[in-house]
């Protein structure tokens, strides 16, 4: 409590606090119920957030973890590899100083959500699992799901970083949705059996 003193009188006043509290969070995790390989994913793009000191997971985490976690979404992206990986790898040292201290909002994307991502991040998520269930039934989200969403938002980092290093998104969309037509299970590509061999030991035709 503080005492001033008006005209010979003394007079109480309490003193006022200048903290503001943040919103509170209440969005869901987006990463929360993830299963397979999208799950490994995402909990890569979270340590590089923390080894970085970001506050948030953004496009650009995600997209580095594809890239180190799943063998299609390297394949898809081959041409503009090594300078993607280059790119990424200069996140706390050049490339992405830019970034430090800002929110990844992809421009008219509101700032408010889970704490933990950006809210293109989270966006991302939310249409990578949207396309996983154009697939039908109970189909989890898988890592080319994401790398789709990801190329879908052309404001984002990822693409950005796409962009810088020499690729546009439309080509990679147009291969994942190529990709998206072939025979998959799960995470991982189904290729024909071959039973060839298995008949030659066997003497069978």
């Amino acid at each position: 409590m503080i005492r001033r003193r008006l005209c010979g009188e003394v007079e109480d006043v309490q003193p006022c606090s200048f903290s503001v509290p943040g919103p509170p969070d209440t969005a869901p995790d987006p990463g929360a119920g993830l299963s397979g390989a999208l799950a490994g994913v995402v909990s890569g793009a979270r340590r590089r957030a923390v080894r970085d000191g970001d506050e948030q997971i953004d496009t650009a985490h995600l997209l580095h973890s594809l890239l180190q976690e799943d063998s299609r979404c390297r394949d898809v992206l081959r041409p503009h590899l090594a300078r993607l990986l280059g790119l990424l790898v200069q996140r706390s040292i050049g490339y992405g100083l830019r970034w430090q201290g800002t929110v990844e909002d992809s421009g008219s994307l509101p700032v408010l959500g889970h704490t933990g991502w950006s809210p293109a991040a989270s966006l991302a998520m939310h249409r990578a699992r949207e396309r996983a269930a154009t697939r039908g039934g109970t189909r989890d989200p898988r890592p080319v799901d994401l790398l789709a969403a990801l190329a879908a938002d052309p404001d984002c980092r990822a693409v950005a970083l796409l962009r810088d290093a020499g690729g546009e998104p439309e080509p990679l969309l147009a291969a994942l949705e190529e990709d998206e037509a072939g025979p998959q299970e799960g995470d991982e590509y189904v290729r024909p059996l071959d039973v060839s061999e298995l008949r030659a030991r066997h003497g069978e035709p």
